[in-house]
């Protein structure tokens, strides 16, 4: 217990969600059960576009998503990879 008798965490910074980005919704977290060789082919894969494994999940279920006609109209792009550009000068 902390001074003030609130529970301490004992793991400090784990678990907590960051604070959604201005006109954004959070972002949805999700525990996937994988095979070990899918996953390992999925990380291959990923690596190959350089992508992280979580952004090819998330980049070949919005494919299936489109191709199925069931992608909603108001999801977010999927963030661009890199760094964030610097606008030109005026």
């Amino acid at each position: 217990m902390s001074p003030a008798g609130e529970p301490q965490d004992p793991q400090p910074g784990r678990g907590r969600e960051k604070a959604p980005r201005a006109g954004r919704q959070a972002r949805k977290q999700v525990l996937l059960r994988l095979d070990p060789q899918v996953y390992d082919a999925l990380a291959r894969w990923a690596g190959e576009d350089l992508r992280s494994a979580n952004a090819q999940i998330e980049f070949l279920l919005r494919r299936a998503l489109a191709e199925a006609g069931r992608l909603p109209g108001g999801a977010a792009p999927i963030p661009p990879r890199g760094r964030p550009r610097i606008p030109p000068e005026s």
